[in-house]
């Protein structure tokens, strides 16, 4: 009874994983994080044949341990990165910041994808709350866009009713570490002969995104570094922080927790 329990949860898992997979692959953002479902199909597809006929127990003991020991570790490592992204979602930024920065997301041929209106959304409530601040918006044309996140952030944001005076496009960021470097080139050019120390800066991306954007910025701008988060689609958010887990393990060096 209790084998028949265990197989019918891995193979739910795998149902689960293979129809999600679907789904994301279906939204066309251009990534192939679907991919990342296929794999969690198969792996529990294969814990599904393993938990049959006593298999698992006559693989030799040595190799279970060290499989015990990588699940574990990768498990850990995935709740703390699921906790450091957590401990930003609610961030609404430092009033009156001279600079909000806008990471760029997806544009399609009918506007900002829903992520990337999330972050614009966000940034024009901050800034019609805070009126003194410019706002930059970041991201290059990829293969897939029909126009520069920069540029389409920016007609996004002055179609619902901030200035063009107060915005700025940023069209040849590929990545998030692009956004950063390159708005921090335009905010030194305007700045020029201020101290950077004394210039604030919000960070506007999805909460997901958010602890690795500041720890990015942090890093790269010797400025006043606060965040803004963003909402982001319920449906996707599982595969956002799956995702976004890599990114940080990929960037864990470039990233400074704390000013």
């Amino acid at each position: 009874m209790k084998e028949k329990v265990i197989r019918a949860v891995f193979m739910c898992l795998a149902v689960l994983c293979a129809i999600y997979s679907v789904i994301i692959y279906m939204v066309g953002s251009g990534t192939s994080s679907y991919i990342i479902w296929v794999l969690g199909t198969l792996f529990f597809l294969v814990l599904f044949f393993l938990a049959g006929k006593a298999r698992w127990a006559k693989v030799p003991k040595p190799i279970r341990i060290a499989a015990y020991t990588v699940i574990g570790i990768g498990l850990a490592v995935f709740l703390a990165a699921q906790v450091l992204m957590l401990s930003h979602f609610s961030d609404k930024g430092d009033k009156n910041a001279d600079y909000v920065i806008v990471l760029g997301a997806q544009m399609k041929t009918s506007g900002p994808s829903t992520a990337f209106k999330y972050r614009l959304d966000a940034a024009y409530e901050y800034l019609i709350d805070n009126p003194d601040s410019i706002c930059i918006v970041s991201g290059m044309q990829g293969y897939n866009e029909p126009i520069a996140e920069g540029t389409g952030g920016v007609n996004y944001l002055i179609s619902r009713g901030i200035s063009a005076e107060r915005l700025i496009a940023e069209d040849k960021a590929e990545d998030t570490d692009d956004n950063i470097a390159f708005c921090y080139d335009i905010i030194k050019d305007r700045e020029s002969g201020r101290d950077m120390k004394d210039i604030s800066v919000a960070i506007v991306t999805n909460n997901y995104h958010l602890f690795r954007g500041l720890g990015l910025a942090r890093k790269a701008i010797p400025c006043k570094i606060s965040g803004i988060a963003g909402k982001n689609d319920k449906l996707y958010i599982l595969n956002a922080m799956v995702r976004e887990t890599m990114g940080i393990l990929k960037d864990i060096r470039e990233i400074k927790w704390r000013d």
